[in-house]
């Protein structure tokens, strides 16, 4: 039996800012219970659940480093025992550390991959035990158009997205039986905290067709889309772009 948007609840993995904090909004808006998800300071977790609230609708904020496996597996209990169920699962917690590839620091790499990449893989391989039971979930990766056409200086981060787009479409392989889906979002340059302090916007924009950075609420609106509606329930295994033209 189907479940009406007001009985399901989400996921938002590093909601408390930019694409996440956007997203984590607009689901909230339709009724949705969203868990924001943080993984140090809970001031900017608490405000997103403030604001959610305020306009009327449920949120929580709870801590996890999503790297690491205890933590994914207290965020799930948590979620569970507060809700009782979960039905979108909202993959966007990362990081950068951008250098070049021959001053890149092993650190720096494994830092990526394992928020970027393990911790998809750590959250989704949690949500999906439930998502069968229920025989009902949405399972949505943010990607980026890194991980499709790669970009100087960004190794790491490329290659994390890059796996993350080849893991949505195993998940979405193993768990359509079940009706569970899975599709990845690929963002280009969205204006956020990763991209304020970039210096090279104006090469970078040459490269744009429609000639600006996008916005988070712009890539919310695509993955509310993929999350929620009736007419994405046929759509698993597949990479969303929203990025102003860069892949085409």
């Amino acid at each position: 039996m189907a479940v009406g948007l007001a009985e399901q609840v989400a996921i938002v993995t590093g909601a408390s800012r930019g694409i996440g904090r956007a997203t984590a909004v607009a689901l909230a808006a339709s009724g949705v219970k969203v868990v924001i998800n943080y993984a140090r300071a809970s001031t900017a977790a608490d405000e997103v659940v403030a604001q959610i609230t305020e306009a009327g609708g449920s949120a929580i904020a709870l801590q996890a480093d999503v790297s690491q496996a205890d933590q994914v597996d207290a965020l799930i209990k948590a979620t569970m025992d507060k809700w009782g169920r979960i039905d979108i699962l909202v993959n966007n917690a990362g990081i950068t550390r951008d250098t070049l590839l021959l001053r890149m620091k092993p650190e720096d790499w494994q830092a990526v991959i394992d928020l970027n990449l393990t911790g998809v893989f750590l959250c989704t391989r949690a949500v999906s035990k439930i998502m069968l039971k229920q025989r009902s979930g949405r399972i949505i990766n943010i990607a980026s158009v890194a991980g499709l056409m790669g970009n100087p200086g960004q190794a790491n981060y490329s290659a994390a997205k890059a796996g993350v787009i080849g893991f949505t479409k195993t998940v979405a392989k193993e768990l359509a039986p079940r009706g569970v889906t899975a599709n990845a979002v690929a963002p280009g340059f969205i204006q956020t905290d990763m991209t304020e302090n970039l210096s090279n916007t104006e090469e970078i924009l040459k490269f744009i067709p429609l000639g600006r950075y996008g916005q988070p609420d712009e890539v919310a609106g695509v993955i509310h889309f993929v999350a929620t509606a009736p007419a994405a329930a046929y759509m698993t295994g597949q990479v969303l772009t929203i990025d102003g033209g860069m892949v085409m």
